[in-house]
């Protein structure tokens, strides 16, 4: 009862907390922000494997047929902390964010199947860019601020089932939802009134997956398992308003609208094929995993007013290749707490598939592309089946060629994962 009552308080936080989400990189200024993987911190600790991954107490966010392996009521929420340094060929900046990046509950509905339900965000939008002109003599005439913040969450449910012995079958389905605001300010020298351009849009869309997962034994005690999850296309809309202002600056530095100039409808829509993700592992149960995942996606096609940055960004095909595993030295040992932890690692390297033109006057594009490193442990609590599990993710995604930029970050993340027996038959002495 008291798990449950934790997991009730903390959606309670959650929805507030999905609604102040942010992200420091410059490269949310794009479409509807700086996507996320739907993993888990489990998950990411290891490389982000996952399509042929089951356990009896963790939740799989990549392959819903994983569910059928469930045998514990499990409530999860995730935190993530960003340490983000960016860097020009000249410059460089750090930021730091810390949002809640999930919660979630899974149940047995029978020892063959298992549900899921819960809420996460997909992408978010939060940058502050100043881009100043200068006259011969150093002064600055023009500043110009692009701001934007906001995010995209999706709200899903699931249901994974074994169908015959070692064949599992599992769909989920989810709705996308959000908002995002986009500014672009403009003051002059010896100009009394600023302009600001306000894109204020909200997102809507869903999606389906389907995922399967065969698993046979291929020596005693040693289990291979394949899997795979598709995301069939779809689409998010995005409708709003935009609004064109000018402004003074108060004496405390904060603007004073004065006269709207202009109001018009947004109207766009971002068009996502077909994504597949592939995997195979292979594993001894309580004691060791190891896999790989390779996920694919054509580009993505935007179109109305999501496709106006097409001189600076065009998409590509999206690519990703993890690799990782666990190992725990003795689940149930009684003499050593750390022998019954979860020791966790892995790596990922990924074309985002966004190609950028950073140099206006130009016409050549780069890919951005993600390398990151990451580990982690899981501690056990007081039943050794919930944990409390963290990791640690470091990376690089774009560089400074073509007038990019580069970020280096560091993420830290912290999830609990409660877990409980529910339906267990009273036993009477």
């Amino acid at each position: 009862m008291i798990k449950r009552i934790i997991f009730f308080i903390t959606a309670l936080v959650s929805i507030q907390a999905f609604s102040q989400r942010s992200s420091s990189s410059p490269y949310s200024i794009f479409g509807v922000g700086d996507e996320f993987g739907t993993r888990t911190v489990e998950q990411i600790s290891m490389g982000g494997v996952g399509a042929a991954y089951s356990s009896s107490q963790y939740l799989n966010f990549i392959n819903p047929a994983a569910l059928s392996e469930l045998r514990y009521a499990t409530y999860v929420f995730g935190l993530l902390h960003n340490d983000l340094r960016v860097k020009d060929a000249d410059t460089n900046q750090s930021s730091a964010t810390t949002s809640l990046s999930y919660f979630s509950f899974g149940v047995p509905i029978s020892k063959n199947a298992g549900i899921i339900a819960g809420l996460q965000p997909t992408s978010a939008v939060g940058y502050s860019l100043i881009n100043n002109l200068v006259d011969g003599d150093g002064n600055i005439v023009d500043i110009t601020a692009f701001t934007g913040d906001g995010a995209v969450n999706r709200l899903y449910g699931g249901i994974g089932a074994k169908l015959f012995k070692g064949f599992s079958l599992g769909v989920e389905v989810d709705f996308l939802f959000g908002n995002i605001t986009n500014n672009v300010s403009n003051r002059r020298q010896n100009v009394a009134l600023g302009t600001k351009n306000v894109e204020d849009s909200r997102i809507r869309g869903g999606s389906i997956k389907i995922g399967a997962q065969y698993k046979t034994q291929i020596k005693e005690d040693i289990d291979l398992t394949v899997g795979a999850a598709v995301k069939l296309s779809n689409r998010l809309r995005a409708k709003g308003e935009e609004y064109l202002y000018s402004f003074t600056q108060g004496s405390l530095g904060g603007e004073i609208p004065r006269d709207t100039l202009s109001a018009t409808s947004l109207r766009g829509n971002l068009e996502r094929p077909l994504e597949t993700v592939v995997g195979i592992g292979v594993g001894k149960q309580n004691k060791w995993y190891a896999a790989v995942d390779y996920q694919f996606q054509d580009a993505l096609m935007p179109s109305g007013y999501l496709n106006e940055s097409a001189q600076s960004l065009r998409y590509g095909n999206s690519s990703r290749v993890s690799l990782g595993g666990f190992y725990l030295p003795k689940f149930n040992s009684i003499s050593s707490y750390w022998q019954r932890v979860t020791y966790r690692a892995g790596f990922k390297y990924a074309k985002t598939g966004l190609l950028v033109n950073g140099i206006p006057s130009g016409n050549t594009f780069t890919a951005v592309d993600d390398f990151g490193i990451s580990f982690g442990l899981g501690l056990p609590l007081g039943n050794r089946v919930s944990n409390v599990n963290v990791g640690f993710e470091y990376g690089k995604r774009g560089s400074t060629e073509n007038g990019l930029l580069q970020e280096n970050y560091l993420n830290l993340r912290l999830s609990l994962s409660l877990n409980d027996l529910w339906f267990r038959k009273r036993q009477i002495d």
